[in-house]
């Protein structure tokens, strides 16, 4: 019998890759329909931790694809002070405008309400109903022209380093991002109007929603369906050791989980959660994670999900969740990788085993990196 080989030179390099894009498991949650101008809300509480990325972000799909016009809004929790991040991320190339919130709040031991308001002529950020930064002109103009098919929302968590997040530690794992609620206002002739709200607060993945499966932005963890758990009325997204992936206990309460913040606080409480329309093929979901995800300049973005399916794919075999189709172009080839480690015919375990992790590192060592990998979108 006949085998196609790589250069076994490559082996251990191979392998070793492998090994360090899968001692740690991340995690993201999104949703498929993409929605455009609005009033998109989070209630959550960041994970603690130096080097630990914690974001809630927007994300147009494709802006992975070489030569598309990126687009990514971001709210990230960043460094063991656990300062919060806001980043529209535009351009083609991305270009980073991130800048750091002074705040008078600990975001990583309590809930607070994160609020992105997109209109046509601004960008604003709002945390507990308290605006903290306003984006007008060019910025407002990058995603009136380029995002109007709309943005998807999206939630992840996972490791960075020196140059984005700060020092991570394998050995502060596990650590959790907990999510109480998201909501959506729409946007028309100057007024947001309550479109729906997801309460999180179902034994499973809730309809409309995918989970991440593709590598975070600097290729220091995988997205697990596993770490993304729905319990005790709370979303919880958790970063582990490969070895210990899910959650097992019980997420904090969130004190304040019956009201919306804004205009639409007395519509938002008590509505019917919508179902966040008509899922779309996340194929073309965040690439690599967004700017932010490992794109950007300045930092990975947190956001996206990798190009086949970025921080955008539906997950594969998380609680409810099904696999999206590979569509994103990495993904759509894998430069080889398939011809380099596979064998022509029939192999033995050992040849199995072998071949396949040479696989597996290859595609990651080719995979570009956008923000929070993702479908290559959390971005840097």
């Amino acid at each position: 019998m006949t085998h196609r080989l790589f250069p076994l030179t490559l082996v251990p390099m191979l392998l070793s890759l492998a090994a360090e894009a899968s001692a740690v498991a991340s995690a993201e949650l999104y949703q498929n329909q993409t929605y455009t101008y609005g009033r998109f809300e989070a209630r959550l509480r960041f994970a603690a931790g130096d080097g630990v990325i914690s974001s809630f972000f927007l994300w147009k799909p494709g802006s992975e694809v070489a030569g598309t016009f990126w687009n990514e809004l971001d709210f990230e929790k960043l460094g063991a002070d656990c300062h919060l991040q806001t980043n529209p991320l535009y351009g083609a190339p991305v270009v980073d405008h991130s800048e750091v919130e002074a705040l008078d709040a600990d975001l990583c031991s309590e809930y607070h309400t994160y609020t992105f308001e997109w209109a046509p002529t601004y960008i604003a950020y709002l945390v507990d109903g308290v605006e903290v930064r306003r984006d007008e002109g060019e910025a407002a103009e990058a995603f009136a022209v380029n995002a109007s098919a709309g943005m998807q929302i999206h939630f992840n968590i996972w490791p960075g380093d020196e140059t984005f997040g700060g020092n991570f530690d394998p050995a502060i794992l596990p650590l959790q991002q907990y999510i109480s609620w998201v909501q959506y206002s729409s946007f028309a002739d100057g007024a947001f109007t309550f479109a729906w709200r997801e309460e999180l607060d179902g034994p499973a993945l809730p309809t409309g929603w995918a989970l991440g499966n593709w590598a975070s932005p600097k290729n220091l963890s995988t997205h697990q369906p596993v770490n993304v758990a729905f319990t005790g009325g709370v979303g919880v997204l958790s970063l582990t050791d490969d070895a210990a992936t899910g959650f097992a206990g019980t997420p904090p309460l969130d004190p304040d989980s019956g009201g919306a913040s804004g205009p639409d606080a007395d519509s938002g409480a008590g509505m019917s959660p919508g179902s966040g329309g008509a899922a779309s093929a996340p194929g073309s979901s965040p690439g690599a994670a967004g700017a932010n995800a490992g794109g950007g300049a300045g930092g990975a973005s947190s956001a996206g999900p990798s190009p086949a399916v970025p921080n955008g794919g539906a997950s594969a075999g998380g609680a409810g969740a099904s696999a999206p189709p590979v569509s994103a172009p990495d993904r759509a080839s894998d430069g080889g990788c398939s011809q380099a480690a596979a064998p022509a015919g029939s192999a033995g375990p050992r040849w199995l085993a072998l071949c396949g992790a040479a696989l597996v590192a290859c595609r990651r060592w080719r995979r570009p990196l956008g923000k929070r990998g993702g479908p290559p979108p959390l971005a840097r």
